[in-house]
């Protein structure tokens, strides 16, 4: 029998981490570019799987989260101006 893990459910492991702990986050910008972080490799997940509904998703999410970032920096910077 073969116990071995395939290399698409290492990854899907690992999004699941990421994402678990972008919770940890005590800053909103830092919490998106790590929920971004996240999505990318849950996109990876889907493009190892064949998966257009979870690629779709995670390209929605991540260009979603990294442009929330950026954008709660840039108000953070402003109001400091």
């Amino acid at each position: 029998m073969n116990y071995a893990v395939p290399m698409a459910d290492w990854v899907g492991w690992l999004a699941t981490a990421v994402f678990t702990s972008s919770y940890l986050s005590k800053h909103p910008a830092v919490l998106r570019r790590v929920q971004a972080l996240a999505a990318s490799l849950w996109l990876l997940y889907g493009v190892l799987i064949h998966s257009v509904p979870v690629i779709v998703a995670n390209v929605i999410v991540t260009v979603v989260a990294l442009g929330s970032s950026f954008k709660i920096r840039e108000t953070a910077v402003n109001e400091r101006e």
